[in-house]
């Protein structure tokens, strides 16, 4: 159906404005009466251009900003349907609000804002929704919504943090492996070419560069192919109860990546589980939720195991200590917390202080790949120069 854009006043003359789908006008101004708004203005909107592959895609960041406006709107009174109107109007991603217009829809037909917002799992994951249903049973829905606002800043951080610390690093690798196959596939054997021609015995390091050349410009389609099937079997396997949880704890076992890794689903972990028991969500459902949005099988199965025994009548530190995944620091904090009932302020603590550590882990990380980019460069593409330019230094030598 097309959407039409309506302004209007209610009955007590309060101006009002948005945008509803229907046949045709007549039915927008019919619906708009029911509603008890008399339509001063009612138009069709002009469809919008969109690229079909991005206007798809929700970002999280369109889902902080409108939980940010939300929880700023009720705070300052605006009822739920009229806040969801306003931001039907402010949201530019066309799938989010298509999302938005159906949230709001289900509420003015009496669903609960959670029940609306479960509808829609891709977009709000069960965490958003139990923190809503939480706030709502406790009536401090927009101090929810803040909650669950700053707690996706943070996580959006700490993403940002690692994903632009290797980004540099990665495209420089990509480059050097493209360059070193660009020398083996069309310069190294022009230089082959004129050394035959010359009938001149050749340098080891240049014999061995000429048969790398030769297999990978006559082999380089098979490679690719059997590199891109290794990867479908990989991500195949890793897609299996038992391959993600061989292949997430190997990923924590690898030297200087695998440690980083474990310091964030740590910090994710700590951050995650304080926001929800400071926002009143059950501690069991509270650890179904963060076992599942931890980012590592390994880690979610201990997780998982410290809720069976918790339900069981034990504590939660001593089956978390048990697992070898989380650090004596952690449990033993953790269980300072469940002593003292501070455990969402411990939890914090250590989100926090592992927070800070992979920034500073970041930081070294960065400082130490570039040299070892710069080595991998000198060796790998000079080496293959300098391979290519021994026959000439000999050849000038005989002369």
């Amino acid at each position: 159906m097309p959407l039409y854009l309506w302004e209007g006043r209610t009955l007590a003359g309060i101006p009002q404005r948005g945008e509803i789908e229907a046949p045709d006008e007549l039915s927008v101004r019919l619906t708009l009466r029911k509603r008890g708004i008399i339509a001063t203005r009612v138009k069709r909107k002009p469809r919008e251009f969109t690229i079909p592959f991005l206007s798809k895609r929700i970002r999280k960041r369109d889902l902080l900003v409108f939980t940010q406006q939300l929880s700023a709107m009720l705070d300052a009174g605006i009822p739920l349907v009229q806040a969801l109107e306003i931001l039907i109007e402010q949201t530019g991603n066309q799938a989010f609000r298509q999302v938005i217009r159906d949230v709001k829809e289900r509420v003015e037909g009496g669903s609960t804002l959670a029940q609306a917002l479960r509808a829609h799992p891709k977009v709000f994951d069960r965490l958003y929704v139990d923190m809503v249903v939480a706030g709502e049973e406790s009536g401090n829905l927009d101090l929810m919504l803040k909650r669950i606002a700053t707690h996706i800043e943070k996580m959006e951080n700490l993403k940002r943090k690692v994903r632009s610390a290797l980004i540099y690093p990665a495209i420089i690798f990509v480059v050097a492996i493209l360059v070193t196959i660009v020398l083996l596939v069309f310069v190294i054997p022009t230089f082959e070419k004129l050394f035959s021609e010359v009938n001149m015995s050749l340098p080891l390091p240049t014999q061995i560069v000429i048969k790398v050349s030769k297999f990978t410009k006559t082999n380089i389609p098979y490679v690719i192919a059997v590199l891109f099937l290794l990867a479908l079997l990989l991500r195949y396997y890793y897609r299996t109860e038992k391959g993600r949880l061989q292949i997430d704890s190997f990923i924590l076992k690898l030297p200087i990546f695998g440690i980083l890794i474990k310091k964030i689903a740590l910090a994710r972990f700590a951050r995650t589980l304080s926001t929800l028991v400071k926002s009143g969500v059950p501690i069991l459902e509270s650890l179904e939720i963060v076992g599942a949005t931890s980012g590592n099988k390994h880690i979610e199965k201990a997780v998982r195991e410290a809720r069976e025994n918790l339900r069981e009548g034990e504590s939660l530190a001593p089956p978390l200590e048990r697992s070898g995944v989380f650090p004596l620091m952690v449990t033993h904090m953790i269980g300072v917390g469940e002593a003292t009932g501070n455990l969402d302020m411990m939890l914090e603590k250590v989100a926090d202080f592992y927070e800070a550590d992979v920034d500073q882990a970041v930081a070294n990380l960065s400082s130490m790949i570039e040299p070892l980019l710069i080595v991998f460069l000198g060796v790998v593409i000079g080496g293959l120069v300098v391979s290519m330019y021994l026959p000439i230094f000999k050849m000038a030598a005989a002369f």
